[in-house]
Formats: C-alpha cells, sequence, structure tokens
C-alpha cells in the first residue's frame, strides 16, 4: 500500500525531510499486523529506499483484522523500526499510527528517540489514542476510557522531554501521568521530530487550543500542565457541511492534532502532509 503525503515545495536553498527538492513526497505504507516477518518488512524498505521512495511506514498492531491467519504473528513497531534504522541508508522512517495505549509516555519518548539516534535523524512519530479494542484484550493491554484526553497528555510528556534542555529537569502534573525530576534523556538526533496525531470527528480530535508546549523561560526546572494554548494554533478547518476535517498533518510538535490546520503567527498554515492510501 502507497501512502502520498505532499508537502508545499520548499524554500529556495532548502530541502524536505526526505532530502529532496520536489513538492510530493512518496511513501510506502505496511500493515504487518495482517501477515509479514521482519524479514518481509526489510525487503521492502529496502526495496522502496532503491526505488527512490521517501519513506517507508508501518502500522502499529498486534492483531490481525479481517480474515486471514496473520501469520507469523505481530511485529513490535518500533522494534521493527530500530532494525530498519541500521539496515537503510536515506529513507525516512515512522508509524502511522502508535497507539498510546500500547506504552507509557516516558518509554515512548526514549523509544523514539533511540530509534532517531539509530537511524541517523530518520525518524517521524505517528500517535493515536488507540481504537482497536480487541487487541487489546487479546495481549492484556488496558484499554480504558477517555483515551483521548489521555493522548493529549501523552503528546505533551513526550515533547516536553525532548524540548527540555540539557541541564534541566522535566516535570508534568496531569490526570493520567505525572513525571518529576526527569533528566529528559535522551534527546533525538533531529531538532525537531516530525509529529502526526491521528484522530476523526469534533468529539474525538483535540482542538488546536489543546495542543501543549513548555515555556520558552529558561529555568533550571522545567513543568509542564495540560490545556495550555500553544500559539499561532488556529482553529479546526470546517467542512462545507460544517463539521471538521479529517486529515493528519506532519507538522512540528508544537501544533500536532490531526484533524485541524495550525496556524502560524502571520495566519498562514505550515507545511502539511495529507495521507491517502
Amino acid at each position: 500500500m502507497v501512502s502520498r503525503m505532499s508537502n508545499p515545495s520548499p524554500s529556495p536553498g532548502k530541502r524536505s525531510p526526505s532530502g529532496h527538492d520536489g513538492p510530493m513526497d512518496l511513501r510506502i505504507f505496511t500493515e504487518p499486523q495482517q501477515g509479514a516477518s521482519y524479514e518481509t518488512l526489510l525487503r521492502v524498505a529496502r526495496a522502496a529506499e532503491q526505488l527512490g521512495y521517501d519513506g517507508f511506514f508501518r502500522s502499529d498492531h498486534y492483531l490481525r483484522m479481517g480474515d486471514g491467519d496473520g501469520l507469523p504473528g505481530p511485529t513490535d513497531a518500533w522494534i521493527t523500526l530500530a532494525g530498519l534504522a541500521r539496515e537503510t541508508e536515506r529513507i525516512r522512517l515512522g508509524t502511522l499510527m502508535t497507539a498510546a495505549t500500547f506504552r507509557l509516555p516516558g518509554v515512548l519518548a526514549i523509544q523514539v528517540a533511540q530509534v532517531d539516534a539509530m537511524s541517523g535523524g530518520r525518524v517521524e512519530l505517528g500517535l493515536g489514542a488507540g481504537w482497536f479494542g480487541e487487541e487489546h484484550a487479546a495481549y492484556g493491554i488496558p484499554f480504558p476510557e477517555r483515551r483521548i484526553d489521555r493522548l493529549e497528555e501523552q503528546l505533551a510528556v513526550v515533547t516536553g522531554l525532548w524540548e527540555t534542555e540539557l541541564g534541566d529537569t522535566f516535570d508534568f502534573e496531569g490526570t493520567y501521568y505525572r513525571l518529576k525530576d526527569s533528566p529528559a534523556l535522551p534527546k533525538p538526533v533531529q531538532q525537531r521530530i516530525p509529529v502526526l496525531l491521528g484522530g476523526m470527528g469534533p468529539r474525538r480530535t483535540p482542538p488546536w487550543r489543546r495542543a501543549t508546549r513548555p515555556s520558552s523561560t529558561p529555568r533550571s526546572r522545567r513543568s509542564r500542565r495540560p490545556g495550555r494554548s500553544s500559539p499561532g494554533c488556529g482553529p479546526p478547518p470546517r467542512s462545507a457541511a460544517g463539521r471538521p476535517t479529517t486529515w493528519s498533518t506532519r507538522t512540528p510538535w508544537s501544533c500536532a492534532w490531526a484533524g485541524t490546520t495550525p496556524r502560524s503567527p502571520a495566519g498562514r498554515p505550515p507545511s502539511a502532509a495529507r495521507s491517502t492510501s
């Protein structure tokens, strides 16, 4: 399955995250829970790189959907990407989408930062609330209520840990997650890992005003509470029927909720990626 993610043409002298000057990235998307080993995924990723594709993305699921036996069984998304990080050279690597229910946010921040380092700065994080209840039941993973609220806090923790300056500590006091005196290590290789947020509908997709980022005021201890406004984030766009649009954006993490369009201080939408399969 091929996923097309379009970006506006980069400014003169600048290149897209995938390393070319064209207006569109072409990326491969796979769903290995339907039946694919790591060796199969490696062949696909290497072929995609050799054929000039810009990225290899995979789903993050542990149970097949629909017909079929799903053999040889599920593979873990971030273990897979860690392996591919060492076996590829250019192609970008990411998830569509990592379920926030699968990993604690501090652990996820460490995993993604490590794979970013292993790849030389080629990782993108797709993050969603988690929706497939059957896979949670099959592998004993809790499937809580109010998953969007948890997703909001998880995004704040993950990006807060990455953005905390060396030598500072990171605290977070939320409803679902609490961190105290975290050294906020390791750091990603990329200055800003692109983050894609998945969601649909006005009731389930958080509005832009709820996106969070840490204070820009230097201090020895950086604390974050959920629900702070993020400057430059506009309201979600509306379709002709008055419903919010439902597509994924690829932006720096200060404004990263899917289903909405972030706004720059000048009111212009930044670079965004629209995926279709």
